[in-house]
Parts: C-alpha cells; structure tokens; sequence
C-alpha cells in the first residue's frame, strides 16, 4: 500500500512540473531568432544576395518593424533593409540588395534591430556570414534577359572592380 501511495504521489508531482512548464510567462526574452542564413547565387542574372530567415517566438508589438544591417562585401557603406513585421507572420525572410564581391570563406557582418512603432528597440540580433563560394565564378553579366529568359546578346565578361582582400 505505501508502494501504491508513493507511486501516485511521484506520478502527480511530474504531472504537476509539466503542466507548470507549460505555463511559462511569453512576456520575457527574445522575440525572433535566425533559423536560417545563407548567400544566394543566382547565376541566370548574375546576381548575389544575403538571404536570412527568422521566426517569430512570441508574439510582437503592433506596428514593429525590422532593420537589417548588412556589410557590403565591396567596402563602402553597408546596406540597410527595413521592413514592417505583420502579426500574422510566423516565418521572416530578410533579403539584402545585390551585393558583389563575396569572397568564400570570408566572415560578414548582419545585425538587426526589432524595434516597436515609436522606434525603441526590442531585440538586436548579430550574426556572421560566411559564404562556400567566391563570386568570382558568377558571369559578370546576366545570362538571360526578359520573362521569358531569352540569352542576353551581351553577355561579355567585364572586369571585376573588387577589392582585393
């Protein structure tokens, strides 16, 4: 009889941790996180850009925005991408302007800011991009032209003005 005792006091004890667990206050921590990041070369335009997916952990204020900081790979001033965060979006997806440049194995810096509608800010997030592959194997030029990706009749080879680093 103690046995059967003891059994259901342990047994109603870890019901109770997990039901607690369950109950944690959303109102505290971070409010997006990186769950995904990578460079996209798109070789038929002769494009490169960052790409970063976040998803959203709690729910944000109304009206929050996005500030997406990202190194440019050529040297000068970084580019900067804000978007608004619509409260039914679970998913982000965070895409830089073309960007030339991007040297494999070489780290680059993106931060971003959450910030509410009066423009406090939330959250920063900071992370580095490394990329595989060197632009360097991208056409300097798009391949294809126009919607229906006809071949580009001046699809020469120009030549590369990046720095050497």
């Amino acid at each position: 009889m103690a046995d059967r005792v003891r059994i259901t006091f342990v047994l109603l004890n870890l019901i109770a941790a997990l039901v607690l667990s369950g109950c944690r206050d959303p109102g505290e921590g971070d409010y997006l996180n990186v769950s995904g990041k990578i460079f996209v070369f798109n070789y038929r335009i002769a494009q490169a850009t960052y790409l970063l997916t976040l998803s959203k952990v709690r729910p944000l204020p109304d009206d929050s925005t996005l500030e997406t900081t990202f190194e440019n790979p050529a040297g000068g001033e970084p580019f900067v991408v804000q978007q608004k965060i619509w409260p039914t979006m679970t998913k982000i997806t965070v895409e830089s302007p073309p960007v030339r440049c991007v040297k494999a194995n070489r780290e680059y810096k993106v931060s971003m800011r959450v910030m509410d509608a009066k423009g406090a800010i939330l959250q920063t997030i900071e992370r580095k991009m490394i990329s595989d592959t060197d632009q360097s194997v991208m056409p300097e030029k798009p391949l294809v032209v126009g919607p229906f990706y006809d071949v580009n009749p001046d699809k020469g080879t120009a030549p590369n003005a990046c720095p050497a680093t």
